[in-house]
């Protein structure tokens, strides 16, 4: 099974990469389960339902979330229904919504880190608990959503051999460190990002920089411009469950504004 998880899709820019990008990539790799975290596609902060529709009608088959799932009120009533959208799992117990999924032969789960974020559940306990009632050769995609890459490396670690892959996002800047863990768990610590691409993490750079020299709340808008789309693709073998290749897939989208 090829399966595609693509880094924080921020904003318009990061939806328009991703509707002409991952038909050309479907078709160029193989992908047989396309995965998209899409806490910021609407505008930069969360997630509404048209946003959530123009990534499913481009070809995602499971929407991944994390700390931004919440900005936009209009999905919170939709996380509950019949698209396969994801919020991390550990948030606690009456949160809306879902953070673990089986869809195309595979179970994706969302989880989030807590250093420097909110203090929900532990994530390693959690994931404990929902991986208990799996078959230890099942085919799970990890959304490791965190701040601190020790905290994403350590969650890698802790999987190793019990999940086929462990990728990060949050942090908007892919990583260099696609690897197969020893016992068998592809792991990054951060896929990246899917926006635009003369940007601070998505955002546009003079408002950035006003805030880092003036301190002030100055209002961070979506940048424009080409865009990139930052993935990684996947490999597992389906019968045991474990990953033979994990490689970083990065795309430019630069004739199109």
């Amino acid at each position: 099974m090829n399966i595609l998880m693509i880094g924080d899709a921020v904003g318009r820019p990061g939806r328009r990469a991703v509707a002409a990008l991952l038909p050309r990539l479907r078709q160029e790799l193989g992908v047989d389960l396309a995965i998209v975290n899409g806490e910021n596609a609407a505008g930069g902060r969360g997630l509404t339902v048209a946003a959530a529709e123009e990534l499913f009608q481009a070809g995602a088959d499971v929407i991944t979330a994390g700390n931004h799932i919440w900005d936009q009120k209009d999905i919170i009533p939709h996380l509950d229904g019949g698209r396969p959208i994801l919020r991390p799992l550990n948030y606690p117990q009456g949160a809306p919504g879902r953070g673990i999924i089986e869809h195309g032969g595979a179970t994706i789960m969302n989880l989030q880190g807590r250093v420097f974020m909110a203090n929900i559940d532990c994530p390693f306990r959690v994931a404990d608990e929902a991986l208990s009632s799996l078959p230890s050769n099942s085919v799970i995609v990890v959304d490791m959503h965190g701040e601190a890459t020790s905290e994403k490396v350590a969650m890698g670690w802790y999987l190793d051999g019990r999940v086929s892959a462990v990728l990060g996002t949050h942090t908007h800047v892919g990583t260099a460190d696609t690897r197969i863990l020893p016992k068998g768990t592809a792991f990054v610590c951060d896929v990246g990002m899917t926006g635009a691409r003369d940007s601070v993490i998505g955002d546009d750079i003079d408002a950035v920089l006003r805030r880092f020299l003036t301190a002030l709340p100055v209002r961070l808008d979506v940048a424009s411009g080409p865009a990139i789309l930052n993935s990684v693709l996947v490999e597992v073998d389906e019968d045991t469950g474990c990953a033979r290749r994990i490689q970083r897939i990065d795309r430019e989208l630069v004739n199109e504004q």
